[in-house]
């Protein structure tokens, strides 16, 4: 028995002993901590907003919280539903993510992200809305008018309801002109308008000189703008900036120029002559 005893590692059980008077230690410890959590009231609430645009502010956050969950401040933190806070605030159209969570010193950090957008669109209706770069529609308000591009004219598609996604090839076409407008410093400064017209071509409307510039729809956009370069660059100088109505660069390999109100055409091929 003795030999028994002596062969048994003490140094082992008394680490064994420990480890587990440590972590009933800690649960203890857990236990209290979550119990004065439990306790501990709101102190405060802090609305952060991320994200150039200003469609919503601090106070719009503030008052929504209250109005839906009843004022915060000296609640206990048990009863404030966090999640369900979150979820509330990325319901409104303007939000593109919402992050809630109580601080050490029981203030409620709220950190709002605004979604971007990128097109306003009138629809031939007048009834208008924003778009954002994932092609979700965003409505007007009168609180907050952002400077991005417009498109008007023979535009069918409406607003239905906060975060519809566009539906239209029309829509689809011109948000994909505009992303392309927008990464271009060149057209970003010289593309102010965007026009569909009877035949549901896309023109832009330019910043500098009088003429509408026909893309069509936004198939070889690359082409289509380094054309339009090219009439900048070598016709326009020749010609006057009045001399043409109309550029159409809808046609492969062809800029098409309306001269009060006749056509001529110049192919690429003589354009670079």
């Amino acid at each position: 028995m003795l030999n028994k005893l002596r062969n048994i590692r003490w140094s082992a059980v008394l680490y064994a002993v420990l480890g587990i008077v440590a972590l009933a230690g800690v649960g203890m410890l857990m236990s209290l901590v979550g119990k004065k959590d439990n306790a501990q009231v709101c102190t405060d609430l802090h609305v952060i907003i991320e994200g150039k645009e200003t469609f919503i502010d601090q106070q719009d956050i503030s008052n929504l919280i209250n109005k839906t969950y009843g004022s915060v401040a000296g609640k206990q933190l048990a009863s404030i539903p966090l999640h369900k806070i979150e979820l509330t605030l990325e319901k409104l159209p303007y939000v593109s993510s919402a992050e809630v969570h109580m601080d050490m010193d029981g203030v409620m950090q709220v950190k709002v992200s605004q979604r971007e957008v990128i097109m306003r669109v009138i629809n031939k209706a007048g009834k208008d809305f924003y778009v954002d770069p994932t092609g979700l529609k965003i409505p007007v308000t009168l609180k907050y008018v952002p400077r991005v591009l417009v498109a008007t004219g023979n535009i069918s598609e409406g607003y239905k309801q906060a975060l519809d996604t566009i539906e239209s090839g029309t829509l689809k076409n011109l948000l994909e002109v505009v992303k392309y407008v927008n990464n271009d410093e060149l057209w970003g400064n010289q593309v102010v308008q965007l026009y569909v017209n009877d035949d549901k071509d896309i023109e832009l409307i330019p910043r500098v000189g009088s003429q509408d510039l026909v893309i069509g729809n936004a198939d070889s956009l690359e082409s289509k703008f380094d054309r339009l370069k090219l009439f900048y660059n070598q016709i326009l100088p020749r010609v006057g900036t009045e001399a043409y109505n109309k550029i159409n660069v809808k046609y492969a390999h062809q800029i098409v120029c309306e001269r009060k109100g006749s056509w001529t055409i110049d192919s690429l091929a003589i354009v670079k002559k």
